[in-house]
């Protein structure tokens, strides 16, 4: 008897023991795995260090070059002022003016780029707000684009008019509506609608051609938009363009299909620009 019960508390020890031993493994496997992330992170910092240190370096090296051709175009000048004392004093002003006017027309292209960067900009934002606002329609019934400076919307004839028509559909003011939303966000922008067609000969009542359906087209959209979205009529041109405009051959019939569109037109604010112009003296 007595033998049975140390050997139980020999298994009953053993057991113990080897509960602590798993435990200990286990707390050691923890901190193993939590120096290893620890050290991940750290080597991920030091290679940012690293590569933010050759960077510093470079830019260090960079702004050391130009102080140096700095230095050597300084002494450059102050030779050639050493030849200046032989110059007259009409010569001296005249050199002064020719500097001055340098440094005016240095600040005058600076202000034209930042002009040109924000116009970029502005259109760039207004291409993203349209093709927000129109979801997901086609780009064969409604295309947004920017083309040498202008945002250009072209909308096709049939998501506007029923064939030989110009007056509005009534799927029409789902798109115009959502366009008009945009252009009227936009206190000062000015644009033209354009109506296209294709090549096919056209007429029909008080329509002579495709011209004449194009113009009325046109104007029929305007109207829709300062009547049914308050759009104002001042920022609003609207123009015929018939059949001499096209995007596409008039020899397929999907490219006829493309032709027949009607175009806004987002006018480039020229007068900033004029004003620019008009800056410089020297």
């Amino acid at each position: 008897m007595r033998i049975t019960q140390l050997f139980c508390l020999g298994v009953a020890a053993l057991t113990i023991g080897s509960c602590t031993t798993t435990k200990k493994l286990k707390k050691s496997e923890g901190e193993t795995h939590r120096i290893d992330s620890m050290y991940k992170v750290l080597q991920g910092t030091y290679t940012d260090c690293r590569e933010q240190h050759a960077a510093d370096l470079a830019k260090i090296q960079s702004l050391e070059d130009q102080l140096n051709y700095a230095k050597a175009n300084n002494n450059q000048i102050l030779n050639q002022m050493k030849d200046l004392s032989v110059i007259s004093g009409t010569q001296a002003e005249s050199i002064k003016k020719s500097l001055d006017n340098i440094g005016v027309k240095d600040a005058y292209i600076t202000e034209l780029q930042k002009a040109i960067t924000r116009k970029d900009s502005m259109n760039i934002a207004l291409v993203v707000n349209l093709k927000s606002a129109v979801g997901n329609l086609s780009d064969k019934d409604i295309n947004i684009k920017v083309d040498k400076g202008v945002v250009y919307v072209d909308i096709s004839d049939k998501m506007l008019f029923k064939s030989g028509s110009y007056e509005i559909s009534e799927q029409a003011s789902e798109v115009l509506g959502k366009v008009a939303k945009v252009l009227t966000s936009q206190p000062d922008i000015e644009f033209m609608v354009e109506g296209h067609t294709d090549t096919k000969p056209f007429k029909r009542g008080d329509l002579e051609d495709n011209w004449d359906l194009s113009a009325k087209r046109a104007t029929s959209v305007v109207r829709e938009l300062q009547v049914k979205y308050h759009v104002p009529p001042s920022h609003m041109t609207a123009a015929g363009r018939g059949e001499y405009v096209p995007i596409a051959s008039n020899d397929t019939k999907d490219g006829m299909a493309t032709n027949r569109r009607t175009r806004i037109v987002i006018l480039p604010q020229l007068d900033q620009f004029f004003k620019l112009l008009e800056k410089p003296k020297g």
